[in-house]
């Protein structure tokens, strides 16, 4: 048996391996709201962990239909994987120990791998770092909220827009040893009502990057044809659409979107 690291597995291997292996629950992650379970699938020889969200143990929200975040997990990689930007990892909708769930790879961070995204004292915020929130601890101390102003994590900031994530915190965020930069955690996300709610607020109002501009035309093509066909039987017609209108939005606007002011603009916790 070979266990190998998520960065020696090719995207196509992956999926095959979330769709055919087999799968053995190792435990829960206790600080997830909803049930998620680690496990290590296997499939001729090959095992790696994945992350396995049961449809049965996703907690009733009031503004989401019931049932259906495990489905708009997967359809966060679909988007994902449209864009080639590779920002959600490989994603699947199959029957599990506990029935019907989203099953996504599993990401191993390195052990001295360091967060963009965080809490810095307002004074001595990082080079290169933008600020997106004030606040202070319980002595008084000014903090800010503040990340890199990484090209990575402004794909990720046009994907959340697009999909309209209402949970980007920054434990969201990983950072594999391949230099790569992924979001994971996409249950509550292609509300047909703006819930944009993340910690990447640093370019609200700036000018969307080029390949953004470039990607953007592309995905809006896809979304009428065959990326929007698959969708559809994940979500709504209606978020289908609403995916499409946002897109163009962001196009039209060419600016990353500001923070809404109907809605807390930045989750709790916020990393």
């Amino acid at each position: 048996m070979t266990t190998e690291p998520a960065a020696a597995l090719a995207e196509s291997d992956a999926l095959d391996l979330l769709t055919h292996g087999r799968i053995e629950i190792e435990g829960r992650l206790v600080d997830a709201s909803n049930t998620t379970l680690r496990a290590e699938i296997t499939l001729h020889g090959l095992t790696r962990r994945c992350v396995y969200k049961p449809v049965r143990g996703e907690r009733p929200l009031w503004d989401f239909p019931d049932g259906t975040l495990a489905g708009r997990e997967v359809s966060a990689y679909l988007v994902s994987q449209a864009t080639g930007w590779d920002l959600v990892p490989p994603t699947i909708l199959r029957d599990g120990p506990l029935g019907a769930g989203a099953l996504q790879l599993w990401i191993d961070e390195p052990a001295e791998a360091e967060s963009m995204i965080g809490f810095v004292p307002a004074y001595d915020v990082p080079p290169g770092w933008l600020p997106v929130a004030n606040a202070r601890d319980e002595d008084g101390d000014a903090y800010a909220l503040a990340h890199a102003d990484d090209p990575r994590l402004a794909r990720l900031a046009v994907f959340d827009a697009v999909i309209n994530n209402a949970d980007r915190k920054g434990g969201h965020v990983l950072y594999p040893a391949t230099g790569a930069v992924h979001g994971v955690d996409h249950g509550i996300s292609f509300h047909t009502e703006n819930k944009l709610r993340t910690v990447l607020w640093g370019w609200t109002g700036r000018p969307l990057p080029a390949e953004a501009c470039e990607i953007l035309p592309r995905l809006a093509v896809a979304l009428e044809s065959k990326l929007g066909e698959i969708l559809e039987g994940h979500l709504t017609l209606s978020e289908v659409q609403h995916i499409r209108l946002r897109v163009k939005r962001l196009l039209r606007a060419g600016r990353f979107p500001k923070p809404p002011q109907d809605w807390p603009a930045i989750p709790w916790p916020p990393v």
